[in-house]
């Protein structure tokens, strides 16, 4: 992980699915938990998603909230 990533699940909207245009950072941990039992999809997107499951899932949210005071 590089620290922009952490900046890149503020800024980076879901392409597709029910949650079409939501950023990554605003995805709930039931959605993600889903990708991660299917398999998370190729690319940036796929990585973020894999990312913010992580940090969702450790209970680690708490990182984002610098970032989120700046938008």
């Amino acid at each position: 992980m590089k620290p922009e990533d952490l900046e890149r699940l503020l800024t980076v909207e879901m392409p597709y699915g029910k949650y079409k245009g939501r950023c990554i950072a605003d995805l709930p941990g039931n959605y993600l938990n889903w990708f991660a039992r299917k398999g998370f999809p190729p690319g940036e997107i796929g990585r973020l998603l894999a990312l913010m499951h992580e940090i969702d899932h450790n209970g680690l949210g708490e990182l984002l909230t610098p970032l989120r005071r700046l938008r």
